[in-house]
This record gives C-alpha cells, structure tokens and sequence, in this order.
C-alpha cells in the first residue's frame, strides 16, 4: 500500500467518526431537551409535575418567608457554633491555660530561665497565643464547615438573591449578602470573600463594612456582657432568653450599619452606578463533606487562625511588658490608663477598657481576660489573678462580677461595651488582609478608623442620653 492509499484510508475512516461523534452529540442534545421539556410542560390533561427544586426555590426565595428563613437558618448556624464551641473551647482552655502553661511554667524554674524572660515568654508570648487558639479554633472549626455546606448545597445563591434589593438601594453589590455572612464567621474570611464581586468600587464598599459584622472573636464578649448585666435585669427563666436578644440586637444594628455605611458611601467617596449582574440559581445538589471539611477546615479555618496567632504573640509580650516595665514606681499600664481614662469616662467606658481594646488590636478574643488582668493591676485586688501582665480566666461568674464592681462598672459601661466591641477598628489579621486584598494603604486606613470614629460617637451619645435620663429620674 502506498502513501497515498494510507492517506485516503486515514481520511475515510476519519469522516466516518466524526460522522459518528455528531449523531451521537445530537441524540444527546435531543435526549437533554426532552428530559428538560418532561420537568418543565405540563401537558393536557395530566397534573403538574412535583418539582423538588422550584418548590424549595418559591419558599426560600419568597419576600415573606425568605427572609425569615434566611434569619432562621443565620440564627441556627450562630447558635450551633456558639453551644457547640462551648465543650472543647473549655477543654482547650484548661489543657493549654492550665496544664500545658503550668509544666512550662515548672521546666524554666528547673532550668533556672530569668523571670523576666520567663514572663515575657510563657506569660506573655504563650498565653495570649493560647487565649487565640482555644477562644478561635473551636467556633471556626465549627462555623466555616456549616458555611461551606449551605454554600454547596445551593442556598447562599437565594440569599444573595435575597437581599439583592436592599443591597442596591444603598449603593452596593448584591453579593455583598455573601461576604458580609461570611463576616459572621470571621472578617478577615470575609474581606476575602468579596473577591466574588466583579465591581471594584463595590468590593471596596463590601471591604470597608465587613467589621460590622460580629465576628466570632468578638462574640464571647458579646454573650458574656449580656448575660451578667443584661440578664441578670429579668427573673431568671427570662435570663437566657433576654440575653440571647440583647446579642441579636447588637448583630441586627451591625447590618443596620452596613446597609446605612455603605449607602453613605456609595453616594460620597465611592460614587457610581450600582451594577448589575445575572446570579443563576444552581440546582440544589447534596454537600460533599469530605470537600467540605478539606475546604472549611484547611483553607479557612487554618489560615485565618495561623495569621490571628502571628498577630497574637506580640500583643501578649506587649500587654506583659507594659504591666511589668515601671516609671517610678507605676507601670506604663497604668500611665495609658490615666491618660485616658477621661476620654473612657465621656463613651460610658474608662480607660482600662480603651487599653484593653487597644492591646486586643492583634486579636478581639483576649478583651476580657486583659481588661480583668489590668482591673485587678489598678485596683490592687489580693488574691486574684496570676500577678502582673498574666492573663487569667476567674473561676466563678461571681467572681467575674466582683472583679468589674472594684472596676467601677455599671449596666451603661456593660452596654457601651458591646456597643464598642461592635464599632471599633477590625483586628490586626483582618487589618492586613485588607491591605492584601486592596493594595492600598488608603483605603485600608479608612475600614480601620472608621469603625473607631462611629463607635466613639455612638458611645458618647448613648453616654450623654443615659446620663441625663438618670439625671430626671
């Protein structure tokens, strides 16, 4: 056989596939069509079709119960991560607080370690690191998994669907439901979570009013506060309940502002058409959870937890350094304190509590223990805590409340607390990874200050307006 016989038989067998390829492509296509027109016309005289998927669609998308469900579900996923953490967050607690910081604590007396490096170290470096571990890992492990299985089942689409409205009419990205839910969870996640939005200065909208979206950081303040001042107003089977409302609240004021930020700047310094996008609803389709656990737990939950604990070991040496390097004979804990405790006074606060916020700039979740440490540094107390600059968790909520009581608090420094833990500068974790994801130093100087300056004025004003009103009554 010659060249060209080889040739001719190539070409001839060829034509014949490629013959065989589109028949079997269009039987394919007619095969899809038909299934398609099958779940989609009714034909006379036969009763429509049950369709799975467009009656979940007429429910979770409908202007009454789709908002109420996206509520139920928001709720649900908040409260499992909140009970569910409580367990192993203890028992971290007590293994890394406890056990693992006492055998530290025995192997440097053995070995003769100076007190100040040991303190600096295991007191201060350690500590706080464990703080953000045992506070952190358990809520994300947690919430970023439950996240990911709405997201895979199909249902985040429906909110963005959702709250596409009330989004575009404050300037912003439907998408954003998205992201801000992310927030919930942690805002670093959900700065980058607005990668999803395809409009730059709508992402930058989304970017700059994530933090007012509680994350799980701040949460343990949040329910914390609530329970012992807010709680404690009502008889005690109401307590729970009142509680769990005045945090919701607090959750429902956070979106009130993005909705009123983002309107605001939307039509100042982010000015322009809001755009618009075609958002397919995907079929419903079972979660895969081993993809799910992957994703959640490796690509979130480690990352985020790996930046806040590069963030929290030096916040821990600087706490530690400033309650144990003295001026004379007071520390500059105690310096910072004074200096602006007059400030703290004008918000309903006072100035441990500014230093607290301040020195949880790294990470939200050590805020109390650091407050109640400089509480009984200022105050003197005997026979509480673990000495100067070494964070500790009280035994007994009464001896939590005693702690505050010497410190001066009262219900206007419990509410303007939760306010403030609402409306302050996001962590130094979610501060960076705004800068990663805007490469600008501009705008990330404005998501961090301007949280700080409306909480400043919020506090003030309800400082102001609670103060008078005591002063009628």
């Amino acid at each position: 056989m010659t060249q060209n016989d080889i040739l001719t038989t190539a070409k001839k067998l060829g034509a014949e596939i490629d013959g065989d390829f589109r028949d079997l492509l269009v039987e394919a296509i007619y095969d899809d069509a038909a299934r398609i027109a099958d779940r989609a016309v009714t034909r006379t005289g036969e009763k429509p079709r049950f369709d799975m998927d467009h009656a979940l669609d007429r429910l979770v998308t409908s202007r009454i119960w789709g908002f109420l469900i996206m509520l139920l579900l928001l709720s649900v996923v908040l409260w499992v991560t909140i009970a569910g953490a409580n367990i192993p967050s203890n028992l971290l607690a007590t293994l890394l607080l406890n056990t693992i910081h006492q055998f530290l604590k025995d192997v440097a007396a053995n070995i003769g370690i100076p007190w100040w490096l040991n303190g600096l170290v295991i007191d201060g470096m350690y500590l706080s690191t464990a703080w953000v571990v045992s506070v952190m890992l358990p809520p994300m492990a947690i919430f970023f998994p439950l996240f990911t299985l709405l997201e895979d089942f199909g249902y985040l689409p429906r909110v963005a669907f959702n709250l596409d409205n009330v989004f575009r009419k404050a300037g912003a990205h439907g998408k954003q439901a998205l992201s801000m839910s992310m927030g919930f969870g942690c805002n670093a996640a959900g700065v980058i979570a607005t990668r999803i939005i395809d409009s730059p200065r709508e992402r930058l909208i989304a970017i700059i009013t994530n933090n007012f979206a509680i994350c799980n950081g701040r949460w343990p303040t949040q329910i914390l506060i609530a329970s012992l001042f807010i709680g404690t107003l009502v008889p005690s089977y109401l307590a729970g309940l009142v509680s769990a409302t005045a945090v919701v609240g607090v959750a429902v004021l956070g979106v009130l502002m993005t909705f009123a930020v983002s309107w605001v700047l939307s039509r100042t310094v982010l000015r322009g058409e809001v755009s618009t996008f075609s958002l397919e609803l995907p079929p419903y389709r079972p979660p895969r959870i081993w993809q799910t656990l992957y994703t959640s737990l490796i690509d979130r939950t480690i990352h985020v937890l790996w930046r806040a604990i590069v963030f929290a070991m030096p916040v821990g040496a600087i706490v530690w350094l400033i309650a144990n390097i003295h001026l004379g004979n007071v520390s500059i804990a105690e310096y910072l304190i004074n200096f602006l405790n007059p400030l703290g006074i004008l918000m309903g606060l006072n100035g441990i509590i500014l230093v607290g916020f301040i020195a949880s700039i790294p990470a939200n979740e050590p805020l109390i223990p650091t407050i109640l440490m400089l509480t009984v540094l200022v105050t003197g107390m005997s026979d509480v805590g673990a000495g100067a600059g070494v964070i500790f968790e009280p035994k007994t909520e009464t001896e939590l409340l005693s702690i505050f009581s010497v410190g001066g608090w009262t219900l206007l420094t419990a509410v303007n607390l939760m306010l403030f833990s609402l409306l302050h500068n996001p962590c130094s974790t979610t501060i960076y990874t705004i800068y990663k994801e805007t490469d600008s130093r501009k705008w990330t100087a404005i998501a961090t200050l301007l949280p700080v300056a409306l909480g400043f004025t919020l506090t003030f004003l309800v400082a102001q307006v609670w103060r008078l009103i005591a002063g009628l009554i």
